[in-house]
């Protein structure tokens, strides 16, 4: 008996959600078979099986929380795995000999050795083990070496020497890719059907100017990099899967969005007396009244007078998908990169709710604490500078939202008020948005009014 556990996720990632198993009872598997997808906080993972054998167990289900070393399912050891095998051996000879009798029929057993399909050939330690024929050779005989080698850079090269599943390739032959020029995310380089998804993004993305060849090349991050270390010393370290992953989402959300940044300051003299006023009072509560827990408020309110601020674009159905609840994403800064949790309902929360709920969120997303869930259903997301510097920035747009605002550092600037300059403190703000869905009059609308709201916090009173 062997069983199954949860290998490692990823750097400091101990759990995940089930999100599919892909064996159950009976069911034979094979070394490096996937077998269970896993949700983390940022990616879904594909796992391929470190044991081989029949199932004798299986002892989680869709939806349960797993911790890395926990037991997924249980195989039979290779003496209980034999006596599966047995029936079908034994179903073979009479077969066999009746073949070798009737002349008319060959035996199936002494046919030509397979070959693989060049448009279907399946990698042996992916493939799902399915009822084979009866074979001559032993049991122990290995499996068959590849047609080819791999192509050479730019052309096609064996498929089944690309890490990826039946589904997968199933997906990639459906939508006309190349797995073979497919980068795959997953653990050890595997291609899931996500990475198979986003090449053919790219590769239609880039149809406007490079023309129809580019449905044959190669994806552009294929290209090899020189070799670094001729000129000085290097380092190299493992891309996380955090930053694989937020990698992924800017280029597709890059790529697919076109972006539009509008920029205004804003006035936060009086927004600032009020933050300094109540802080105090807040801390008691257990929140923190910064920035931009009062920006989450002003851009609830800000969302409902510019509903479109909060959709998002389907263009497969060509509807725009507008939200009736008030989900606002905000952008913290960890040592693992950029995670971005969402506080729901706010809209519905005063200023001491919502700085509580946030400074919670922070420091979970700080800890590596985060849940797919609470990362998840933002309509419009916030990305705060501020408190490391700079005037201006672009945010990019956090798909499948259609819009950011960016907030950089305030400062003391002479301002023209009543015939003479009176120093205020102002703070800059970028707005970047989708111009599929938004229109730049409308941005600058929405925009001025973010404005207005700061400068008159009394304003938020008056529409709830």
């Amino acid at each position: 008996m062997a069983d199954f556990t949860v290998p490692e996720l990823g750097e400091n990632v101990a759990t995940g959600d089930v999100a599919k198993v892909l064996v159950k009872v009976g069911d034979t598997v094979r070394l490096e078979q996937p077998v269970i997808e896993l949700e983390t906080d940022k990616a879904t993972i594909e796992v391929p099986s470190t044991v081989a054998g029949v199932v004798t167990d299986v002892k989680v289900k869709k939806g349960d929380k797993v911790k890395v070393g926990a037991v997924i399912f249980t195989v039979g050891d290779s003496a209980g795995a034999a006596p599966a095998a047995a029936p079908a051996a034994k179903a073979a000879e009479p077969k066999t000999a009746q073949a070798a009798a009737e002349s008319a029929k060959p035996e199936p057993a002494k046919a030509e050795p397979p070959k693989p399909e060049p448009a279907r050939a399946e990698s042996r330690t992916d493939q799902k083990v399915v009822a084979m024929p009866p074979r001559s050779a032993p049991a122990s005989e290995p499996p068959p070496a590849p047609a080819a080698p791999a192509g050479p850079v730019g052309t096609p090269g064996n498929a089944s020497l690309a890490p990826a599943s039946p589904g997968v390739r199933r997906l990639a032959r459906e939508i006309g890719v190349d797995i073979t020029t497919v980068i795959g995310t997953g653990p050890n380089g595997r291609i899931s059907q996500e990475d198979v998804k986003e090449h053919a993004r790219r590769i239609l993305s880039s149809i406007g100017t490079s023309g129809a060849a580019a449905l044959t090349a190669p994806a552009r991050a294929t290209k090899p990099l020189p070799d670094f270390a001729k000129w000085g010393e290097v380092d190299r370290q493992g891309w996380t899967n955090i930053r694989r992953v937020t990698s992924e989402h800017l280029s597709y959300a890059w790529t697919t969005i076109p972006h539009v940044t509008q920029m205004d300051k804003a006035d936060v003299t009086a927004f600032e007396e009020l933050r300094k006023k109540f802080k105090e009072q807040v801390a008691k509560a257990g929140g923190s009244l910064t920035v931009t827990a009062m920006l989450v408020r002003v851009l609830a309110a800000a969302v409902q007078q510019f509903p479109q601020f909060n959709a998002s674009l389907d263009t497969e159905k060509g509807e725009i998908v507008y939200k009736k609840y008030v989900n606002i994403g905000v952008a913290v800064d960890t040592d693992r990169g950029l995670l971005v949790p969402v506080i729901r309902d706010a809209n519905k929360k005063n200023i001491t709710q919502i700085s509580i709920e946030l400074h919670e969120l922070a420091a979970k997303a700080r800890e590596r604490k985060l849940t797919v869930d609470e990362m998840s259903g933002g309509g419009i997301s916030i990305s705060n500078l501020g408190g490391i510097g700079g005037t201006a920035f672009t945010p990019i747009v956090n798909w499948p939202e259609v819009a950011i605002l960016g907030v950089s550092r305030g400062a003391i600037e002479p301002v023209w008020q009543n015939d003479q300059f009176v120093p205020r403190q102002l703070l800059p703000l970028s707005l970047s948005y989708d111009h599929r869905v938004i229109d730049g009059a409308d941005a600058m609308r929405f925009l001025r009014w973010v404005v207005q709201a700061i400068e008159q916090p009394f304003l938020l009173s008056l529409i709830g």
